[in-house]
Order: structure tokens, then sequence, then C-alpha cells
């Protein structure tokens, strides 16, 4: 009996899943006392919901999930010999349900009728957690001899009974506490992602195509030999990934959607010019200058206009572009110094000051993340949502980690975000590039030893990437 004991106090304490718990709960009872028949009831909004029922002379077994052949709910009335036991938590032991006057036992003979059954000796025992709440309510039918008859339940089972009972209402209790933490964590993910969203819709689609990918590519990887991810470290996974641009909140739109260098910086240069073309033209009119200088000045104008809005709206600036900016810097009146520092960025749209505070987010990322009291084995889902920046060769950043500091959940992301952000077709400030660039772009930062080689090949080779497979 103690090694009984034992062993299903340690699977009660192992199981995680909820459902396979309601099953182990069960089946360890009635294995204990050696009865046909159970069905264990949790108490849901003041009723009793039926979670699993068993009788094994029928070969009859529906649980959780299997919504044929399972009553409605029972609510709590004295009349039912269920309800009793949860409303005056405790155990009530009858020989013979037929015989008994005490509770109303017509359902149950309705119910041996239709399945060719007889109910005889039944035991119900409340389920009392740690707090005194009963959560649920355990009924066991027909305890069974040597040869199988039905016999009444012994007395001196009861308090083991309520004392394994009441270990299992702790049990499912905690796992019912952990899902709802995790529930929180979900619904913290999701209104996340919806600030996020309601601030800059294309960086929210981002953070949920790198969630699509990643699924689709681990789950690939279960099953094609690259590394495994159990469903727990998946879990922690994509919430890492939802969770990776949360840092964005605090961003500047002006920084983080800025879709030319000079942005709305512009109007203010081309104005200016008008004003020079302006004063040229007045000065000619008042005889100050000659019809060449007029016409050089013009040109000279009309020239910069030109260049400005072609380097302004350019994704790269080439060599022969750069140096005609460079003369028209040195030229006086004509642009401001921050203006000079927008115009000759040579790829993208930021200035390194706008780079530094668009590249702050990681960091704001990790501060965000780290007031949210994750459970412990969640504790490094803020630190790979913050680390998707840092390359294997130590040039990344926040923290430029090394090789050896970066693990497979960073890895995989760093080449989820560096794709999506070369592919989509939804941002304002760039047009998305086709799979085959993109891939040749990463594949290029591959043999520079930023990203992981292995990983991205694994990647590509998948197909996870691509929405229309």
């Amino acid at each position: 009996m103690v090694d009984t004991l034992l062993n299903i106090g340690i699977a009660f304490s192992r199981e995680k899943n909820i459902d396979k718990l309601i099953e182990i709960v069960i089946d360890s009872m009635m294995g204990l006392v050696n009865c046909d028949g159970g069905t264990l009831y949790l108490l849901e909004n003041d009723e009793l919901h039926f979670k699993i029922m068993i009788t094994k002379s029928l070969g009859f077994r529906r649980s959780v999930g299997q919504s044929e052949g399972m009553p409605p709910p029972m609510p709590l009335s004295r009349e039912s010999m269920c309800a009793r036991a949860a409303l005056d938590k405790t155990l009530i032991n009858i020989d013979d349900v037929y015989e008994n006057k005490d509770f109303n036992f017509t359902g149950s003979k309705k119910v041996d009728e239709h399945m060719g059954y007889r109910t005889r000796s039944m035991l119900t025992v409340p389920m009392e957690d740690d707090h005194g709440d009963v959560i649920g309510v355990l009924q066991l039918i027909n305890a069974l001899d040597e040869g199988n008859n039905a016999i009444p339940f012994a007395h001196e089972y009861e308090k083991v009974l309520l004392s394994v009972a009441s270990q299992a209402a702790i049990c499912l209790t905690n796992r019912k506490y952990a899902t709802e933490v995790m529930n929180l964590l979900d619904s913290f993910v999701i209104a996340m992602s919806a600030a996020i969203d309601e601030r800059s819709p294309y960086n929210a689609n981002h953070s949920r195509n790198m969630a699509r990918y990643g699924k689709r590519f681990i789950e690939w990887m279960n099953t094609n030999g690259g590394e495994h991810f159990d469903p727990e470290r998946e879990r922690k996974f994509l919430m890492s990934l939802l969770l990776h641009d949360i840092g964005k909140l605090v961003v500047p739109r002006e920084v983080m959607d800025k879709e030319t260098r000079l942005g709305p910086k512009l109007g203010a240069v081309l104005d200016r010019f008008t004003v020079l073309g302006m004063q040229a033209e007045i000065d000619w009119l008042r005889n100050e200058i000659d019809d060449d200088v007029y016409a050089m000045k013009i040109k000279e104008i009309d020239e910069a206009r030109e260049l400005v809005k072609k380097a302004n709206a350019s994704g790269f600036i080439p060599d022969d572009t750069m140096e005609k900016l460079k003369t028209l810097c040195q030229k006086e009146g004509f642009l401001t110094p921050e203006e000079q520092r927008c115009l000759m960025v040579r790829r993208g749209t930021l200035t390194e000051e706008e780079r530094t505070v668009m590249e702050g987010h990681v960091e704001m990322t990790r501060r965000i993340l780290s007031e949210v009291r994750f459970p412990k084995n969640y504790r490094m889902v803020p630190v790979w949502a913050a680390a998707h920046h840092e390359f294997l060769n130590g040039k990344g950043y926040p923290n430029q980690l090394t090789a050896e500091q970066i693990p497979t959940e960073v890895r995989i992301a760093t080449i989820l975000d560096i794709y999506d952000a070369l592919t989509a077709h939804d941002r304002p400030y760039k047009r998305g590039l086709p799979d085959e660039k993109a891939f040749e772009i990463l594949g290029d930062m591959a043999a520079q030893e930023q990203i992981d080689a292995g990983l991205l090949a694994l990647f590509k080779e998948s197909g996870a990437w691509n929405d229309e497979v």
C-alpha cells in the first residue's frame, strides 16, 4: 500500500498537462480500491462539470474533449450525492444505491437501464485543496472482489482516499495556476502586439511574420533532423519573437518611419532654392549681375534642386553622386549643417545620431521586459528578445556578444529578422526585395560570420519563409 501511494504521488507531481493529470487521478483511485467505474467532476461556476467517466466492464471511457456521451453540468443541489459531498466537504459511502433513500438516484437508474448495467456500491470523495476549497468530486462505482463481483467499498480505504483526493486537488490547482500564469503571459504578448500595431502596423506585421516563419521552421527541423524543439521550448522561442521589437514603442516616429534622408526637411530645402532663384532674378533686374551670371546661377540652383531630390530618395548613393553632394555642401547658403549630414548618408535614410536612437530599441526591449516577472522556465525570453541584433563575429549590438554566447534561438531570430526586413513590402522607407536577392544578402552575411551559415541553409531548405507553400 505504501509503495502504491508513493507511486501515485510521484505520478501526480510529474504530470504537467491538466487533462492527462485528470486521467492519472481517476485511474490511480480506481486501481487503489479495485472498482469497476469512476467519474471525476471539477467545480466550475457553482456547477460540477464531468471531466472523465469510466466503466471498465462495459469498455466505456469518455474524457475531456470527448463531448459525446458526457452528461451536462450538475447543479449544486443537496439531493445529489456528488453535490452534497462537495457542499459538506464529506466523503459518502453507500453499499447499494437501489436501497438508499437519502439521495435521488433516478438518473443513475435510468443510465443503468439504458446501458444494461447494475450500479451497487458508490463512494463519493470531495477533492479539497490545501486552502480548504473543494475543487471537484471523485465518484467511484462498484468495488470488486477477486471474482469481479460488486461489493461495498471497505471503510478502511476512506481516509486513504481522502488523502489521495486532497493531493490530487492540490496538484490540479497548481496546474491550473500554472496555466493561468501562461495565459497571463499570452495576453501580455497580445496586448503589446496590439500596442505596436496601433503605433506602427508594419512593425506588428514584422513580429507576427517572424513568429509564423519561426513556428514553421522549428516544426520542419523537428521532422527533418534539425535541432529539436519540445513544446515548452517552442513556446518560449515564439514568445521572444513576438516581443523582440517591443522597444520600438519608445522610438520617435520621425526616426522609425523616416522614408527619405531629409524627411520633412526637404520642403525647407526646396523653398530655400526657390528664394535663391528669386534673389538671383532680383539682382539681374537691378542690373547687379549680367545675363551670363544670372543664367549660371539659375542653372546652379536647378542642378542643386535635382541633385538633392535624387539623393534624398536613393537607397544607395554612388561615388559620383556623393562627390557632387560634397561640392554642393561647400556652397554657402544652399544647405544647413544638419541637412548636409542627412544627405551625406551613403546607405539608408538615418544619420548616425538617428541610427543610434533606432538601435536603442533593443536596450529598451530588455528594459521593458525586465520589469515583467517571467516564470523561472521563461526567464530567457527577455534575454533572447533583446539579442536579435547580435552577430556571431562580435560586431552586433548592443553587447557585442560572440558566437559562444549566442544560443540557437537568437541565431534563428536574427536570420528571421533580417529576412523579413529585406522582403517586407509594407515598409514606408524601402521597397521589399525578392526572396532570391534576400538570400543572396543573407549568404554574404553568413560568409562574413555575422549569422549562422548552417541554420541559414536549413531555413532556406525548409521553405518556412514561403507563404505560398
